[in-house]
């Protein structure tokens, strides 16, 4: 059997459930939406293996350019893009609604991970809206592969404005907190 009708026959073979690859694979991708969704996350890039030179390849992201792909001994397959949330227009009330990270004192995330406010769940926040910070003090934590990450402040300042929230999950240069 030549290598392309192995996965054309890959691609129909129903498992004990009954259930085909190919609507597995859709399931397993619906389910990573679902994931980008609901942690929001930018992108996802996942490889599922099935055996030797049979695997699924999918890259999910809220971005218009989010493909899944498949090599060609996997049965071939494509998903429409992880559908993106609209974002929701400011309220009138704000002031000139801005970006945070182009605020001048905006720190944001030097790495992906889970920010946590505090240094452990029953104590307080290590800073809030108001106080003031010297240059090297601990703003927050970021763990990242099991490793705490303490943030220091960047300079001497007050806490204007903290836009993450204990335990939220940030990505790579995402504005934690304004001070000025």
């Amino acid at each position: 059997m030549s290598k392309s009708e192995q996965g054309k026959s890959g691609s129909s073979k129903k498992d004990a459930e009954g259930e085909t690859r190919a609507e597995a694979d859709v399931a397993f991708i619906e389910a990573l939406a679902r994931i980008l969704r609901d942690n929001d996350l930018a992108e996802l890039d996942v490889t599922r293996e099935y055996g030797e030179d049979d695997e699924l390849q999918v890259r999910l992201s809220r971005y218009a350019s989010a493909v899944a792909t498949a090599p060609v001994s996997a049965p071939a397959l494509t998903a429409a893009p992880a559908p993106v949330a609209p974002i929701p227009a400011p309220a009138a009330a704000e002031p000139a609604s801005e970006n945070p990270a182009d605020h001048p004192g905006c720190v944001t995330s030097p790495m992906v991970g889970t920010v946590y406010l505090a240094p452990e769940p029953t104590a307080g926040a290590f800073v809030q809206v108001g106080d003031s910070v010297a240059e090297g003090d601990t703003l927050l934590i970021i763990e990242a592969m099991k490793t705490m990450n303490h943030i220091p402040a960047p300079r001497a300042g007050v806490v204007k404005q903290v836009l993450v929230s204990d335990a939220q999950p940030v990505e790579f240069g995402a504005p934690m907190l304004i001070l000025e």
